[in-house]
């Protein structure tokens, strides 16, 4: 998950809120003093070797995209132990659970997701030296699932009281080919897509001041080109779909897009053919174009979109269609919202006044996180980091640090934003 963003001094944050009594300003503060907020913390604290123990506990579960059931399951069975009223796994997959308000609030949801981008036999094995641990998908996204764990039960702990209701999911569908398709199914299909009022995505480790107010949306296509086919060397000079799909990777590769706001594309998957002797009868590649502007992710789309017609028309002018010619068939198979949840907001402030409470300075960023859809749909949303470091996300060597001090600040950056919003009762 690449980012980017602008930072904020801690002295702009505070000004942001207007000085009124229910200001995003005076609503962090009336959570940080308070007994119970630090009773909480101290239990995180106290607790700590528990969220490690968690953390690896079901990063040793795989979970690719569409295969989650397991972690899913494991989740499910955790957030019962912790106390969750209503805890289900909806149809699509995602795994939910309530912690009751005493009414009157909003409800807000927080999620982690539980899919990896790691397919199937993908060593999972956790390696720790130190408090560095090491595993695909320990950082993106297992520290957050334990994280959402550790707060339930620090807030029990703690005897915190929420006016609002909190919607615990661990969702499905984040990574790749994913496509969000558990926050779609949560916020236009399922029990609660009319009640959430706003959204937290817990995503990737991070000492809590990287706050992602902005959703970079994508488009992704699977675009095959067919042909005849035939021999090498026999046929040879008949239309050939992989100089088809050549000219259209070479001309996708000349596409101008602007750097702000910021847009862009690759070419991440090629295939097909039968053999080297062989003229292929299909090929296919798959394509990702991304943008924090709608219209500009249009545009590039509509490039491509044309590129392939033109490298499919020049391939049947260049040589022979006597045995047929050469077709695109091109498929959608990624779609991700964008949008932008405005500075002003409240929810946007209150994470930055917990961000800067904890002696970090707030930046905001545009990613591409569960967030996107809420966003997309205009509830206020952001994306949060779930505390320590790390590094090398969707890479085998994917690693996280849980050293005490940077690990416990960044859960106070959520909890603090979370009981805000909830209104600590």
């Amino acid at each position: 998950m690449r980012r980017h963003g602008i930072a904020l001094s801690a002295l702009a944050v505070l000004t942001i809120a207007s000085a009124g009594q229910d200001s995003p300003v005076a609503r962090v503060n009336r959570v940080l003093a308070d007994q119970r907020f630090s009773a909480a913390m101290a239990a995180i604290d106290k607790e700590h070797d528990r969220l490690i123990a968690d953390i690896i506990t079901l990063t040793e579960i795989p979970a690719p995209s569409f295969k989650e059931d397991k972690k899913g399951a494991a989740f499910m069975q955790m957030l019962r132990e912790a106390g969750l009223a209503d805890v289900e796994r909806d149809p699509e997959g995602n795994i939910l659970g309530v912690r009751r308000g005493t009414g009157g609030g909003p409800l807000t949801a927080i999620a982690a997701h539980l899919d990896t981008v790691f397919p199937e036999g993908t060593d999972v094995h956790v390696k720790r030296q130190g408090s560095r641990l090491s595993a695909p998908g320990v950082g993106d996204n297992t520290r957050s699932l334990a994280v959402l764990l550790a707060m339930i039960r620090a807030m029990d702990v703690a005897g915190v009281r929420t006016t609002g209701d909190i919607l615990f999911v661990g969702d499905v569908g984040e990574e790749g080919l994913g496509d969000l398709r558990g926050m779609k199914y949560l916020f236009t299909k399922g029990r609660y897509k009319d009640r959430i009022t706003q959204f937290i995505a817990l995503d990737g480790s991070g000492p809590g001041g990287n706050i992602v107010t902005g959703a970079v949306g994508s488009k992704r296509y699977q675009v095959t080109f067919k042909g005849p086919g035939g021999h090498s060397y026999g046929a040879f000079g008949l239309v050939n779909p992989a100089f088809a799909m050549a000219a259209a990777m070479q001309q996708l590769s000349t596409t101008k897009v602007p750097q702000t706001p910021k847009t862009t594309f690759n070419v991440g998957r090629v295939g097909g053919g039968t053999s080297v002797n062989s003229i292929p009868q299909d090929v296919w590649m798959e394509v990702d174009m991304r943008s924090e502007s709608p219209l500009e992710l249009e545009k590039v789309e509509t490039a491509f979109l044309n590129l392939v017609r033109a490298s499919v028309d020049g391939e049947n002018r260049a040589r022979s269609t006597a045995q047929g010619t050469i077709a695109a068939d091109v498929k959608l198979i990624g779609a991700r919202p964008s949008g932008q949840t405005p500075r002003s907001a409240a929810i946007v402030q209150i994470a930055a006044q917990a961000a800067t409470a904890a002696g970090l300075q707030p930046e905001f960023n545009f990613s591409s996180t569960d967030a996107n859809l809420p966003i997309s749909l205009g509830i206020p949303a952001i994306r949060l980091e779930s505390g320590g470091t790390g590094d090398r996300a969707h890479a085998p060597d994917e690693w996280i640090d849980v050293e005490k001090t940077t690990s416990v600040r960044g859960i106070r950056v959520v909890l603090a934003t979370l009981l805000a919003l909830s209104g600590l009762n």
